[in-house]
C-alpha cells in the first residue's frame, strides 16, 4: 500500500534551502527515500505559502526556485 506523506513548512524549508548543511542532507535523503519507495508526497498550499513568504521576504531566489522544482 502506498504511503501518503504531507510535508509541514519545517522539512519543506529544509529541502528547499541551498546551504548544504546536516539537517538538509538528512533531511533531502528522508524526501528522496519517500520518493524511492514510490510514497506519495503532498505539499499543502498553506505549507508551501509560509515557506515562500519567507523566502521573499528574505530575498532567497535560490530558495524559491528550489520551491518552485519541487512543487513541479
Amino acid at each position: 500500500m502506498t504511503r501518503v506523506v504531507l510535508l509541514d513548512a519545517g522539512p519543506l524549508g529544509l529541502v528547499t534551502n541551498p546551504l548544504r548543511s546536516p539537517a538538509t542532507i538528512e533531511c533531502a535523503r528522508w524526501l528522496q527515500s519517500l520518493l524511492s519507495a514510490r510514497d506519495r508526497v503532498i505539499v499543502p498550499e498553506i505549507a508551501d505559502y509560509e515557506v515562500r513568504r519567507e523566502l521573499l521576504r528574505a530575498n532567497k531566489t535560490q530558495g524559491i526556485l528550489r520551491l518552485d522544482a519541487l512543487i513541479a
